[in-house]
C-alpha cells in the first residue's frame, strides 16, 4: 500500500480562491486539481486541491474514476477537453458525471499537464453553466495555462519532503549531468552531491536516482 502524503494547503487555496474569484464572470465556481499519488507504484490518482472545500467527497469520487486516467493519456487526445456533464451521466462507468450534475454543475473543462512514466496533474474547471461556444471553453484553458506555474509551485512547496539542495540534484541529474557534473555546476563536492541524492532517494523511498526524479516530477518538485 501506498504511504499516505500529508501537505499544507494553505498556499494552493489562496491561489484557488483568488483564482476562482476571477473566473465567477466566466460562471465557474468549483475547482478540482488532481495529481499522481507520488508515493505510489500503482497509477493512482489524489485530490491535490479542491474549492470550495464542500466539494472533497465529490472530487473523490472524480480522482477514483478510470475516466481521463491512463487510457486517455495513450491517447493522440489533445491537452484539453470541453465536456457538458448531462450527454454522458446516463453511463454506469460514469458516476461523478451524475454526482457534478445533481450538485447542479452542467459543464467541465479539463486542462492535462503532463508528467513522466504516463502521470499527470489534471484541472477541472467546473460550471453550473452549460456551455454552447467554443471559445468559452478556450478563454478556460488559457487562464488554466496562465495560473498553473505558480499553482504548480505552491504544489510542489506543500507536498514535497526535499531539502533545496536535494531538489536541485535531482533537476541536475534530470537534466542529464553526472554527480561530478552537477558537483561542478553547484561548486560542491562529489561527495556532498551523492550525500544529497542518497537523502533524497530515502524520502522518496525509492532505490535509485531515475526513479527519485520520476517521484519528485510527481510532485510537481521538478
Amino acid at each position: 500500500m501506498a504511504a499516505p502524503v500529508n501537505f499544507d494547503n494553505g498556499q494552493i487555496d489562496e491561489i484557488l480562491v483568488d483564482w476562482l474569484d476571477a473566473l465567477r464572470e466566466q460562471a465557474v465556481d468549483a475547482i478540482v486539481v488532481l495529481g499522481p499519488n507520488p508515493m505510489a507504484e500503482e497509477d493512482l490518482r489524489m485530490v491535490v486541491a479542491v474549492h470550495p472545500p464542500r466539494l472533497q467527497e465529490a472530487a473523490n469520487v472524480l480522482a477514483q474514476s478510470a475516466d481521463f486516467g491512463k487510457p486517455w493519456r495513450e491517447s493522440e487526445a489533445p491537452l484539453v477537453v470541453w465536456q457538458s456533464l448531462a450527454k454522458a451521466a446516463f453511463l454506469s462507468e460514469n458516476r461523478w458525471r451524475r454526482i457534478w450534475l445533481g450538485l447542479g454543475y452542467q459543464t467541465v473543462v479539463r486542462v492535462e499537464f503532463s508528467l513522466p512514466g504516463d502521470r499527470a496533474f489534471e484541472c477541472f474547471l467546473f460550471s453550473p453553466r452549460e456551455m454552447h461556444e467554443r471559445t468559452e471553453a478556450a478563454l478556460l484553458a488559457w487562464s488554466t495555462l496562465n495560473i498553473w506555474p505558480l499553482l504548480r509551485r505552491a504544489i510542489a512547496q506543500a507536498q514535497s519532503p526535499l531539502s533545496p539542495r536535494e531538489r536541485e540534484c535531482l533537476s541536475l541529474a534530470f537534466e542529464g549531468l553526472t554527480a561530478q557534473d552537477s558537483a561542478q555546476r553547484m561548486g560542491l563536492s562529489v561527495r556532498t552531491v551523492t550525500y544529497h541524492l542518497a537523502n533524497a532517494m530515502r524520502k522518496l523511498q525509492v532505490d535509485n536516482k531515475l526513479a527519485a526524479v520520476r517521484r519528485a516530477c510527481w510532485f510537481g518538485a521538478i
